[in-house]
């Protein structure tokens, strides 16, 4: 699931990084890369990696004169197959938007991003895992309010479309290269209240130039009987996550 929680303050960072170089204009074609390293791959709150380590990958390509991107992000990941499935491995993101300025530090995003399990039989114990959801944030200045809406069964729950999550946060810079990352998001699956929950996320994500590194606290209320580990480890457990991640 591409990096709302964790990643998304740690590629502000980088986008905040024009001070470093000379004054450029904006190419027309953009196409970037990164890898990153978690100490704990958390979604929305909740560990998607067991409480454990995972890696990822990414590319990113934007055009700047008519706000349009497509890009792709995957991870390791253990969800599904604590879920009981007999594959599933890996998660690959893809996803294309627009975005733009309304106004004076007002901006959109808005899009569509597919989560896809390569080779998972979660569909033998439930719905298929993989997922469509369609998305629209509104950002302004560091601040930011987005909402997401499932166009499928949201991650295996049977009768789940039309899910939604609600996410708010801001990004902001307290010293050069570094910034407090804050935010608070609420899922709601449809057809299931049990899975129903809200987390949140106070951090700081520091640009040492050669990486960026994000330490966060991440919490939820999720309900301990539904997002838990076939061992009894509750993935929504409050923590501190330690990532690092690279881009070029």
């Amino acid at each position: 699931m591409k990096k709302l929680i964790l990643a998304a303050s740690i590629v502000a960072a980088f986008t905040g990084n024009a001070a470093h170089a000379e004054e450029a204009a904006t190419p027309e074609h953009s196409l970037t890369y990164n890898v990153g390293l978690t100490s704990d791959y958390r979604y929305r709150g909740i560990s998607q990696s067991r409480l454990g380590p995972a890696a990822s990958l990414g590319i990113d390509y934007a055009n700047a004169p008519t706000g349009l991107y497509i890009g792709a992000w995957a991870s390791t990941i253990r969800w599904i197959e604590d879920a009981g499935a007999s594959k599933g491995s890996a998660e690959v993101d893809i996803y294309a938007g627009k975005s733009g300025e309304l106004a004076t530090d007002i901006t959109y995003d808005a899009g569509f991003l597919y989560y896809y399990y390569p080779q998972n039989k979660y569909a033998e114990i439930g719905a298929n895992a993989n997922t469509t959801e369609a998305y629209l944030q509104l950002g302004f200045g560091p601040a930011y309010v987005k909402y997401s809406h499932s166009l499928t069964n949201l991650f295996g729950n049977v009768d789940s479309k039309n899910s939604s999550y609600y996410d708010i946060g801001a990004d902001l810079d307290v010293a050069e290269g570094t910034q407090l990352n804050l935010h608070v998001g609420h899922q709601s699956i449809k057809n299931n209240a049990t899975g129903d929950y809200t987390d949140w996320k106070i951090g700081v994500t520091r640009d040492f130039g050669i990486a960026a590194v994000s330490l966060a606290y991440i919490g939820t209320n999720a309900d301990k009987g539904f997002y838990v580990t076939p061992s009894g480890k509750f993935t929504g457990k409050n923590a501190a996550v330690l990532s690092v991640t690279k881009s070029f």
